[in-house]
């Protein structure tokens, strides 16, 4: 009898095929006569490279597609970035597994580090989350959108049109980027988005062979701290685009929790870090959301 081949769906960028190239090996460590392919989708996001993310107000402008591929059966699984990922999975979907986490931090490519840019500097960013807090901690630098894989934004620097970028850490380690000039940025400074750095693997509801499957390369450490940064998105009812920035380190039966947090214009925010025994964060969670509700009406 011939194997069953598992298709997995990907975006087609670098990084997401590298992404997609790490579950199906981790996969083939612990079951190796598996065969599993992959399947390029595009998605809205890498059709419409002029839309501004903010502007856009689609929550799944880089997933949506890959949804509905397996919700259609076109493919059988499909690997995201997280951070991408809206917090209510498509009907009749669910996340099987997480990879266990690279660094969360973001970093800047440029010349020289963050805080030694001269004034004027241009950062091209379309992330309020980041334009927010760089105005922040360096009003004296300036922000502009810029769209594109890495390679496109870390070319637009090259080129000039930007003095520096801002990109999350893990993307440039996983492309193995060991002879980009970079600069790491301290989550004080610029606190990451939620889900930053998990690479996520959705499959249907009812395929329980393949999440049984999934099981095997699934990282719970990365699952309790990803789940703790979504709940306070979800709560606040946004997508990738909400200016907030949430990140959650767990040791033992403590959670580390900063947060970020600016109303649509930015002239209001919240930035505070909370250590809290992991049996209390859900009343941790009430309190910011009571906090965060106020700065969004500012």
């Amino acid at each position: 009898m011939t194997p069953k081949t598992f298709i997995l769906g990907t975006r087609g960028s670098q990084l997401a095929l590298r992404q997609s190239e790490m579950v199906r090996d981790a996969l083939l460590r612990h079951f190796p006569t598996l065969q599993i392919e992959l399947k390029i989708i595009k998605t809205k996001g890498d059709k419409l490279q002029h839309l501004s993310l903010d502007a856009s107000g689609d929550k799944g402008l880089f997933t949506g597609a890959l949804e509905e591929a397996l919700r259609a059966g076109e493919i059988d699984f499909a690997v995201h970035s997280l951070k991408d990922l809206p917090v209510d999975p498509a009907p009749g979907t669910r996340i099987a597994a997480y990879l266990p986490r690279a660094v969360t931090h973001d970093t800047l490519i440029g010349p020289m580090p963050l805080e030694a840019l001269p004034e004027g500097a241009l950062i091209g960013t379309s992330s309020r989350r980041r334009a927010y807090q760089i105005a922040l901690h360096y009003p004296h630098l300036r922000t502009e959108p810029i769209r594109g894989n890495v390679e496109t934004r870390m070319g637009k620097v090259g080129a000039g049109l930007f003095d520096a970028t801002l990109l999350a850490e893990a993307g440039l380690t996983r492309l193995d980027m060991k002879d980009v000039t970079r600069y790491p940025i301290s989550e004080e400074i610029i606190v990451p988005a939620p889900g930053q750095a998990a690479i996520a693997v959705q499959t249907r509801d009812e395929d329980g062979e393949l999440q049984t499957l999934l099981q095997q390369i699934h990282d719970a450490k990365t699952e309790r701290e990803v789940t703790i940064e979504r709940s306070l998105l979800k709560r606040l009812g946004g997508g990738c685009a909400l200016p907030l920035g949430c990140v959650c380190h767990i040791e033992g039966e403590t959670a580390e929790l900063r947060v970020f947090y600016a109303n649509a214009s930015g002239t209001e925010h919240y930035l505070a870090t909370h250590h809290t025994p992991l049996s209390d964060i859900d009343t941790l969670l009430s309190q910011l959301i009571e906090r965060l509700q106020h700065i969004t009406t500012a």
